[in-house]
């Protein structure tokens, strides 16, 4: 217990460190995080801790997922529903077919392995986008449509990778089957995040002491997740939608102005610890993976997925081309690029059976993609946001501390 202490010090220091460092060398606080957890590998730093997808499903994710939600404004998000739930379902389908499809007849892997593989790389990662959107005091539409989608589309993948494995071990036989099980998995997790938070928020409208209202929240978040998931259920989604609606009861003044100052801060500090763990071990497993024999398909992987992506937003932007929902050229192009993959991608991964064909290709290939995503992507995301025009580039603090 002691060391387990120690440890989590250990982190959190690094963690605040590293934050101190990227911030004046303007670099993404992630790609700072991934170095340095490749860092106390290579300085042969025991982490008792490594990434599994219990750790990342039911200790990460649900307080991510709450606090991203929780800042979404209802009435903004409304608008544009139609545009993030093509996106969310049609858009992460897409992707996924584009590379199963490469892997399968490209790599002559099986249809199960390739579809696998397809499905748990094609959603952008919650985790990773919102953290580098932050970072850049992105705002406005584009920040909406990025993180929403995000959102709700690594729940579509979550739950249609549940489909295909539960597909490939027999307990699906025919469309309907599937399709009965999507719908179930996904209004279940609704259901269940929506009627949690409700629950929780009545009672926090009942006391005045605010610290007891944040812990409802974070009942909340943690209890609509683990029970949307006893029950078979999306716990992103359950998380998702119980943090939509603490933010709506947060706004409508149903708990006390103390609580409502509070919440903010508090649930930010959440995911940023959260955050922190996540990408420190990520870069520690990093360091460990054995790429031997498996360059050129993961170098094929990167760009099937990057190609996935594409055919994922520009065709189905132009829908809303004639519409008010119309999404500019340059917001396209930021969806596209800003389509970063991690912690969810890994979890699944880590999640797949020992026995599946390629399980260790899959595990090795993602995390080559995720690298892929905080290099590569994650550096050049705010660069090319700012040759885009949407957002202003870097005051100098000098000049700032003068006017």
């Amino acid at each position: 217990m002691t060391s387990d202490v120690a440890q989590l010090g250990l982190l959190l220091l690094v963690s605040a460190v590293v934050a101190m460092l990227t911030r004046r060398m303007h670099l993404p606080y992630t790609v700072g995080l991934v170095l340095a957890g490749m860092g106390l590998y290579f300085s042969h730093v025991y982490l008792k801790w490594h990434l599994s997808r219990d750790l990342i499903f039911f200790v990460f994710l649900p307080p991510l997922v709450f606090e991203a939600a929780l800042f979404i404004h209802w009435r903004e998000f409304r608008k544009e529903i139609p545009v993030i739930t093509l996106l969310a379902t049609v858009g992460v389908l897409l992707a996924a077919s584009v590379t199963a499809i490469g892997m399968h007849y490209a790599l002559s892997w099986d249809w199960g392995s390739a579809l696998a593989f397809g499905t748990l790389i094609a959603a952008t990662d919650p985790v990773s986008v919102i953290a580098t959107f932050k970072e850049s005091k992105v705002h406005g539409r584009l920040r909406m449509l990025i993180e929403s989608e995000s959102l709700l589309n690594d729940g579509t993948a979550a739950v249609a990778f549940v489909a295909v494995l539960g597909f490939l071990a027999g307990r699906h036989e025919t469309l309907l089957s599937i399709g009965g099980a999507l719908f179930v998995t996904i209004a279940g997790g609704v259901l269940i995040g929506g009627t949690v938070a409700s629950l929780f928020m009545v009672l926090a409208g009942r006391t005045p002491d605010y610290l007891v209202e944040i812990t409802f929240t974070t009942l909340a978040a943690y209890g609509s997740f683990f029970l949307a998931e006893y029950f078979h259920c999306s716990g992103v989604l359950a998380a998702l939608t119980a943090g939509l609606v603490v933010g709506n009861f947060r706004s409508s003044g149903s708990i006390s102005a103390t609580g409502r100052q509070a919440l903010g801060p508090f649930w930010e500090y959440l995911a940023f610890v959260a955050n922190s763990l996540i990408f420190l071990l990520i870069g520690a497993q990093e360091a460990q993976q054995n790429f031997q024999g498996l360059w050129a398909p993961a170098l094929f992987a990167i760009i099937l997925v990057t190609l996935g992506r594409a055919v994922a937003i520009y065709p189905l932007c132009a829908v809303f081309a004639r519409s008010r929902l119309k999404v500019d050229s340059r917001q396209q192009h930021v969806l596209f690029w800003g389509g970063l993959r991690g912690a969810l991608a890994l979890a699944l991964a880590l999640s797949l059976p020992p026995d599946m064909p390629h399980q260790n290709a899959i595990v090795v290939i993602t995390f080559a993609v995720v690298a892929f995503s905080v290099f590569v992507q994650g550096l050049t995301i705010t660069p090319l946001m700012r040759r885009l025009g949407q957002i202003r580039p870097p005051r100098d603090p000098h000049i700032e501390s003068e006017t």
